[in-house]
C-alpha cells in the first residue's frame, strides 16, 4: 500500500474509537502511514505542508473491517476480482477485508496466497486478508498445509461454504490451529439435514413448494463445534449466524469460558424469509433468511455482544447465476457497499447503539481473526473512515463498484455513507484523490 508523501490532518468531525474509549470532537494527524497525533480542535492547523481534510459535521471512525467476503480472483474473475472487490470496500468505508478460499484453484496453497496478496497490493485500495482452507480443495478430506498458509499471509482457515462434516477432522484442524496460533472461520450447516434447501424451512418455503433449511442444521453443527473448542482449546469463529437458538448457545459457551467468536451479516439483521416473496432469487442466501423472532435475536445478541461484529458475507454472482428458477439460483449478495447504511439504519431506529456498531465493525472485528486495524489510538495505522450519517444516497447500477449487482436493496434510498477512506494515511475513495503524491 502506497503512504502519503505529505502529513495529513483530518480535522472538524466527532470522532469514535470503541478500542480506545474515544468519542469527542478531535482532530487527526496521519504521517508515515501511522496515526502521528489525536487532539483538541485546532490542534494541528499550523502543521506545515499537511494536507488538510475538513470533515465538519461527520463522524470519525476506524477504517472498518469485513472479515467474510468473497472477492472470487483466481478463477471467477467476471463475477468479482480483487480489484473490484477492493474499490468497492473502499467505498462502503473498509480498509480491510479477508477474503474466503473459495477460488479457482482454491486458496490451499502459498502460491494462490501469494497470488492474492500480489493482486491487492496492486490495486492500492482496501488491505485484503487472504483466509485459506482447512481442508485440500475444501473437499472435508485432508487437512491443507496450514503452517505454510499462515506464513504465506492467511489471517484464518475455513472451508467457506463447504461446512467441515467430519467431526474428526474438525478437531484435528482445531489442534493443528492451537500449533499455528490460528482462528477456524466455520460455515455451521449440517448438510444431513439442509440437503437441497433453497430458503428458510418454514409454512413459507411450504407454500412456495420450495426445499427449506431448518433452523437446526445450522443449530447442531454450532454446538458439535462448541464441545470441539471445549475440548481441544482450539478457536472457533462462527459465520453469519442466523437463528436464536445459536445465539443462545454461543452465549452460553462463552460464559463457560470457551473460545469461541460470532458474526452476523448485515441482511440476517434487516430481512426475514418474507423477502422471498414469490421467488425472489435476489433474496437466496446461504445462511436463509429466517424467521422475526430470529431476526431479532440475532440483532439483540449483536447489541449485547454475544455476537461480536458485523460481516457482509459479500457474495458477488453474475446476472445469469440470479436471473433463473428459484431452486438454481446462486446463494448470496453483494455487500460491501450496504453494510454501513443498513447498520445505521438500525441505530437509528434504536435496535442498536452507535457505540456498539462502529465496536463490531472495527476493533472487535480485528481481535476475531487477530489482525491489526481498528482502532485510531496513536501509533495505529492510518486506516480511517469519514461517515456522513444523514448522507442520503440511491444504490444504482452506476453507484456499485462490484463486478455484480446481485442484492435486494437496488434501488433502495439509503441514509449515510461513507465520504472518505484512508488507507495507511493515504486518501483510497472521495475527495480528491490526487491530494496525496
Amino acid at each position: 500500500m502506497q503512504r502519503q508523501a505529505k502529513p495529513t490532518v483530518i480535522f472538524g468531525g466527532k470522532v469514535i474509537c470503541p478500542e480506545s474509549g474515544l468519542n469527542a470532537e478531535r482532530d487527526l494527524l496521519l504521517e508515515d502511514g501511522v496515526v502521528k497525533a489525536v487532539e483538541a480542535p485546532g490542534a494541528f492547523s499550523g502543521v506545515a505542508d499537511a494536507v488538510q481534510h475538513d470533515v465538519s459535521g461527520k463522524l470519525v471512525l476506524p477504517g472498518l473491517i469485513d472479515i467474510h467476503v468473497h472477492l472470487r480472483e483466481p478463477g471467477y474473475e467476471w463475477k468479482e476480482t480483487v480489484a473490484t472487490g477492493a474499490a468497492a470496500a473502499a467505498a462502503g468505508g473498509f480498509s480491510r477485508i479477508c477474503c474466503m478460499p473459495n477460488t479457482n484453484p482454491i486458496n490451499d496453497t502459498a502460491s494462490v496466497t501469494d497470488y492474492i496478496i500480489e493482486a491487492a497490493a496492486a490495486a492500492g485500495k482496501a488491505r485484503v486478508h487472504p483466509i485459506g482452507a482447512i481442508s485440500v480443495g475444501s473437499k472435508g478430506k485432508d487437512l491443507a498445509p496450514m503452517l505454510e498458509l499462515k506464513e504465506a499471509g492467511c489471517v484464518a482457515f475455513s472451508d467457506d461454504g463447504s461446512p467441515v462434516m467430519n467431526a474428526g477432522l474438525m478437531r484435528l484442524a482445531l489442534e493443528y490451529c492451537l500449533m499455528v496460533d490460528a482462528v477456524l472461520t466455520v460455515h455451521e450447516e449440517d448438510t444431513n439435514l439442509s440437503h437441497g434447501f433453497s430458503m428458510n424451512e418454514s409454512v413459507h418455503s411450504v407454500r412456495l413448494g420450495l426445499q427449506g433449511m431448518p433452523g437446526a442444521a445450522e443449530d447442531v453443527m454450532i454446538a458439535r463445534d462448541i464441545e470441539l473448542a471445549r475440548l481441544t482449546g482450539g478457536r472457533v469463529h462462527f459465520c453469519h449466524v442466523s437463528t436464536a437458538r445459536a445465539v443462545e448457545l454461543i452465549r452460553r459457551a462463552k460464559h463457560d469460558g470457551i473460545s469461541v467468536t460470532a458474526e452476523v451479516a448485515p441482511h440476517h439483521c434487516v430481512l426475514t424469509e418474507e423477502a422471498v416473496g414469490e421467488f425472489n432469487t435476489q433474496a437466496k442466501m446461504s445462511m436463509p433468511l429466517r424467521s422475526e423472532e430470529d431476526r431479532r435475536a440475532v440483532l439483540a445478541g449483536l447489541q449485547e455482544g454475544v455476537i461480536d461484529c458485523i460481516a457482509s458475507d459479500h457474495a458477488p454472482h453474475e446476472s445469469d447465476s440470479k436471473d433463473c428458477e428459484f431452486e438454481r439460483a446462486s446463494f448470496g449478495i453483494i455487500g460491501l457497499q450496504t453494510t454501513l447504511p443498513l447498520m445505521l439504519e438500525k441505530v437509528r431506529s434504536g435496535s442498536l447503539k452507535l457505540e456498539r456498531m462502529v465496536a463490531a465493525l472495527t476493533c472487535d472485528a480485528a481481535r476475531c481473526l487477530q489482525i491489526d486495524g481498528g482502532s485510531l489510538a496513536v501509533g495505529s495505522p492510518a486506516d480511517v473512515a469519514v461517515v456522513d450519517p444523514e448522507g442520503k444516497w440511491t444504490l444504482s447500477r452506476d453507484s456499485i463498484l462490484s463486478k455484480s449487482v446481485n442484492t435486494p436493496f437496488l434501488g433502495t434510498e439509503f441514509c449515510g455513507k461513507a465520504v472518505n477512506t484512508f488507507v495507511g494515511g493515504c486518501l483510497v475513495h472521495g475527495g480528491d484523490l490526487e491530494m496525496n503524491e
